[in-house]
């Protein structure tokens, strides 16, 4: 429940804490005391539910971008066993951005690629934000090409702003590789399940995101474009960016609404940064009920069901024919 950086909205929450550790503070032992701080507690998880379930577009770009969201590497140790990290493209390098490996989900061996963006500044800059470089999405599809050939089901954690932007990643293919990688996701003949963590941004999240199974967490955002880009390209400036937010319509109610994502995986109280011991007990749960589904289809049919499951995407009007 307790956090030290509090989201510009997060005021009532703030003060009630701030509240609960004075009275902790100065607690006496009696029973009056032990009573109001139950009680602030209880206050503040109602105020908690009331800002969470009420949410802007906007709001949710901040809870998703909060600094203390679990990334990859927390559900890689919080949900999953011996994990091994296998690293490199085999063609120019390592992008720290995303990370594969074997590991174990209870007695299931599969793979794990992930957007990983780091904690600190240091952290930050060698992972490129969460940016990838052409280089990240290739060592993406040689680990998925792996787990085919073994058959290992694919889990993808989606938690970027988009790819890299960079000259460098535009002259080695960004591009290219992006498609090259969802395409490869259309045919792979092994089960695939991708869940955003955080921020779904642009290309960048496509590159990872074509599963049979597409979810994501309650204040995650998933979308073509992140809101800064989308007021920039729009409106000239990023200050615009909230309105591009609700013009988006990319939170998981909006997405859900319009079958984007199969599933919407509840956050506790407070956002899955408030307990991501929880949330992490929550997506396990969410990948093994899938695995369990998805190992019961012959792998023939995986891919066939895919490509369906996305050329169904959107709606289409048909024009009006004039007499």
């Amino acid at each position: 429940m307790k956090t030290d950086f509090y989201l510009p909205f997060e005021t009532s929450l703030k003060n009630i804490q701030a509240e609960i550790d004075a009275a902790s503070g100065q607690q006496d032992g009696s029973s009056e005391q032990q009573e109001k701080i139950r009680q602030l507690r209880q206050q503040w998880v109602d105020a908690a539910r009331e800002i969470y379930s009420n949410l802007t577009p906007w709001q949710t770009v901040q809870v998703a971008r909060h600094k203390d969201r679990p990334h990859t590497v927390d559900y890689l140790s919080l949900v999953f066993d011996e994990f091994v990290e296998l690293h490199g493209d085999k063609f120019f390098g390592d992008d720290r951005a995303i990370r594969t490996g074997f590991a174990k989900l209870d007695d299931r061996k599969v793979m794990v690629i992930g957007h990983q963006k780091g904690r600190n500044y240091q952290e930050r800059t060698e992972n490129y934000f969460g940016c990838a470089h052409p280089e990240g999405y290739r060592k993406a599809m040689g680990k998925m090409k792996l787990a085919a050939k073994f058959g290992l089901p694919v889990i993808c954690f989606i938690d970027t702003p988009g790819a890299y932007p960079g000259v460098g990643a535009e002259e080695r293919g960004q591009a290219q590789v992006i498609a090259e990688s969802m395409f490869l996701m259309s045919q792979l003949e092994t089960p695939i399940v991708c869940i955003v963590i955080g921020e779904g941004g642009s290309g960048g999240a496509l590159g990872i995101g074509v599963g049979d199974k597409v979810a994501m967490l309650q204040h995650s955002y998933y979308s073509v474009i992140s809101p800064e880009g989308c007021a920039g390209i729009l409106w000239k400036s990023s200050e615009f960016a909230e309105l591009a937010a609700d013009a988006l319509k990319f939170t998981s109610k909006n997405l859900a609404e319009l079958n984007v994502v199969d599933d919407v995986i509840e956050e506790p109280i407070g956002g899955a940064h408030r307990d991501p011991h929880e949330m992490a007990n929550r997506v396990k749960k969410y990948l093994l009920q899938c695995l369990d589904e998805l190992s019961q289809l012959p792998k023939s049919s995986l891919a066939q069901n895919r490509y369906q499951k996305f050329r169904k995407l959107g709606m289409f009007l048909e024009p009006e024919v004039s007499r």
